[in-house]
C-alpha cells in the first residue's frame, strides 16, 4: 500500500475558496470535497459520506451552517462536525456544542491551522465511530451480555475494523493480516472480513 493511500475523505462546507484552499493545503493528506451552500453540501454528502465535515458557519445564499447539522446526523450520526465561524457569540458555540444535533468542536476565524490540523486528527481517531462503538460496549457491560453473544460480536468487530482503519491511515505498506490476526486475538478470516468491510463501505480503496 503506498503512502496516503487510504485518506481519510473530508467534506469542507465553505463559501470561501480562499479559506478552502487553505483548509486543503495545510493538511494534503486527506481526500476532500467542496461544498458552497447547503444543498450542495447535503447532496455531495449523501454520494460519499465523508469522515468528517469542516461546516463554515455563515454560507451564501443566507444558509446557516448550524441548520445543517441535523441533517448531517440523520443522514449518518457518526460523522463528527466541526464548525468553523468567526461570528458565532459564546452562547452560541454553547448551543452549538450541546444536544443531540451538536458538533464536536468549534474553531473561531482566523482559523489557527496548525490547532485545525490537530482537531482533525483527534476527531477522525476519537470522534464518531469511536464514540458509537464505546456506547455500545457501555450498553452490554449495562445488560452484562456474555461474551460470545451476537450483539457483542458485532460491537467487537466495529471497534477492530475503526482501529484498523487508523492504522492504515498512517500506513505506508499493505496491512499485514497475521499481525493484525495476532493483535486482535482472531483468526485471519475475521482480518479480511474486517478489510472488506471497510472496502465495502468505501473507507479503504479495494486491495
Amino acid at each position: 500500500m503506498k503512502k496516503n493511500s487510504v485518506r481519510a475523505p473530508i467534506l469542507i462546507v465553505e463559501d470561501d475558496p480562499v479559506q478552502s484552499r487553505l483548509y486543503q493545503q495545510a493538511m494534503p493528506y486527506y481526500g476532500f470535497e467542496v461544498a458552497k451552500d447547503r444543498s450542495e453540501a447535503v447532496r455531495k454528502f449523501q454520494n460519499n459520506q465523508p469522515s468528517l465535515v469542516l461546516l463554515d458557519h455563515v454560507l451564501r445564499c443566507g444558509d446557516c451552517g448550524l441548520d445543517l447539522i441535523p441533517e448531517f446526523k440523520r443522514l449518518a450520526a457518526h460523522v463528527p462536525v466541526i464548525i468553523i465561524s468567526g461570528t458565532l457569540a459564546l452562547n452560541q458555540q454553547i448551543i452549538a456544542l450541546s444536544g443531540p444535533s451538536a458538533a464536536h468542536y468549534v474553531i473561531e476565524k482566523p482559523v489557527d491551522l496548525n490547532r485545525l490540523e490537530g482537531t482533525v486528527k483527534i476527531a477522525l481517531r476519537d470522534c464518531g465511530m469511536a464514540e458509537a462503538v464505546a456506547s455500545l460496549q457501555s450498553l452490554e457491560r449495562l445488560e452484562m451480555v456474555a461474551h460470545g453473544d451476537r450483539e457483542r460480536l458485532y460491537s467487537e468487530r466495529l471497534f477492530r475494523q475503526h482501529s484498523i482503519l487508523n492504522q492504515l491511515r498512517s500506513s505506508k505498506i499493505r496491512p499485514n493480516i497475521t499481525r493484525l490476526a495476532e493483535e486482535f486475538h482472531v483468526d485471519r478470516r475475521s482480518i479480511r472480513r474486517d478489510i472488506d468491510d471497510l472496502v465495502v463501505r468505501g473507507q479503504i480503496p479495494a486491495q
